[in-house]
């Protein structure tokens, strides 16, 4: 039977912890192969040497205190240090020290065990990285984030969320999170999520959640169950992102497609007025006629378009429709104040000189040398003039003599009926020495003069 010394000593042998006796100077009296494996010295080469040789410079106070404490009877339970390996490199150690008395039951020396945490150490420092990228994650992206139980009860928030509804972890916990959510669709959305809870499905839904500063905001909502290896749900995760512009947009473009369609059919409407009217003039050259009209709408289809179909400048305007006139045997002047048109005076007006420009071209001012168009525009100013907010005029001189038409074609309506009919006063006088032409027009035909101002600017 072995005895009471022999079974301790084999139980010290046999450790895997590092089992090491010193002194109360710090003199090792014994190395367990344990501390041989840990420390990388064999017993021979630790006995008998300051247990200090184990210590990183920056720790031998420590071994100071440790002492201290053992010759006063004081059992140092376990603490979390470092030490050095005999190639050099630092062992994260957890380390209990216990004073060893005499037969006299005084403090003889120490006792200490040590145990190598470097892998824990390892996990714990890889959890701690791991966690920290979770909320790095987590309190960055964009949509608002949580976690909740498998009832239902929400227990964690990213800090999105907070940010945005200007709460704290206690008012949300569990089911607070109703009190941001808008109240004419709470009922519907609390059903829609308790089903989901009660059929383990993905849940999906859009809603409105109220901002820290009282506004409204629309989020698409979705929550995934996550499951452990059984199938069972062990928590719910969901993600709610702002959707407020796309539904604007969505909205936008809702409109813009009604509008193109009420627009289109307008246009259709005027392409077949223009082919019955030209038509009906019986002129010989009906198709160049009603290409050069369909063109010229064409034309303040392009302008309306690029300018979003808000305000129009007129010398856009002018430029655009009298650009075929490059090379005119005559001479044609514009000028008049910056200034921007309504859509519907723009094409009215762009209708009107464009078939003025045709016929002068034709066998007017513009169809000889030394032939001239001059084209103007002013906005009226005073009481007086409060009636004719715009006038446009064009007149012709030094071309052939002005022959009367005896008949008013459909020309003569995009000149002098149509533009009347849309926008005011128009006088068309067919004098002998040039064609004059003059509309004038109410406020209406202006687009808002302060924005056109402010674009300017």
């Amino acid at each position: 039977m072995i005895d009471a010394a022999e079974h301790y000593r084999a139980l010290v042998q046999s450790s895997d912890d590092a089992i090491i006796a010193k002194d109360l100077d710090g003199i090792v009296l014994s190395w367990n192969p344990a501390a041989e494996r840990l420390f990388g010295y064999r017993a021979a080469e630790m006995i008998g040497q300051s247990i200090r040789r184990l210590l990183p410079p920056d720790l031998q106070p420590e071994e100071d205190r440790i002492l201290a404490g053992i010759s006063g009877g004081e059992h140092i339970g376990q603490f979390v240090t470092r030490r050095l390996h005999r190639d050099g490199h630092l062992l994260d150690l957890a380390v209990t020290v216990s004073p060893v008395l005499d037969a006299s039951g005084q403090v003889a020396g120490a006792s200490s065990i040590s145990r190598d945490i470097g892998k824990w150490r390892q996990a714990e420092q890889q959890l701690r990285d791991s966690e920290e990228r979770f909320h790095l994650l987590a309190d960055n992206i964009a949509p608002l984030a949580w976690m909740g139980h498998p009832d239902g009860h929400l227990f964690w928030y990213n800090q999105r969320w907070y940010q945005y509804t200007g709460t704290c972890p206690e008012e949300m916990e569990g089911w607070g999170w109703q009190s941001v959510h808008h109240p004419d669709h709470l009922e519907r959305v609390m059903q829609v999520w308790q089903q989901a809870l009660a059929s383990g499905n993905a849940w999906e839904d859009t809603f409105p959640l109220r901002r820290h500063d009282g506004a409204w905001r629309w989020f698409l909502s979705r929550a995934q169950p996550i499951r452990d290896s059984s199938g069972a749900i062990v928590r719910w995760f969901g993600t709610k992102t702002d959707v407020t512009e796309q539904r604007e947009q969505a909205d936008r473009i809702r409109l813009l497609l009604m509008e193109v369609n009420h627009r289109s059919k307008n246009l259709l409407a005027t392409v077949m007025a223009l082919a019955r009217r030209t038509a009906r003039d019986g002129a010989p050259d009906f198709v160049e006629r009603f290409a050069d009209r369909v063109h010229s709408l064409a034309l303040n289809q392009d302008i309306l378009v690029r300018r979003e179909w808000r305000e129009v400048p007129m010398a856009e305007l002018v430029q655009g429709q009298l650009a075929f006139l490059a090379g005119a045997p005559g001479e044609l002047a514009v000028a008049g104040p910056p200034l921007a048109l309504a859509p519907k005076a723009a094409e009215t007006i762009g209708m009107a000189l464009h078939e003025l420009a045709t016929n002068a071209l034709k066998h007017g001012a513009l169809s000889v040398p030394g032939g001239r168009v001059e084209i103007g525009w002013r906005v009226a100013e005073g009481e007086a003039e409060a009636q004719s907010a715009l006038t446009v005029w064009w007149q012709e001189s030094g071309g052939p003599p002005v022959i009367p038409p005896t008949t008013s074609g459909f020309g003569t309506a995009l000149i002098r009926d149509v533009p009347a009919h849309a926008l005011g006063e128009v006088t068309l006088d067919f004098a002998p020495a040039g064609v004059r032409w003059e509309l004038r027009c109410g406020p209406g035909a202006l687009a808002d003069i302060s924005n056109w101002a402010r674009k300017l600017l």
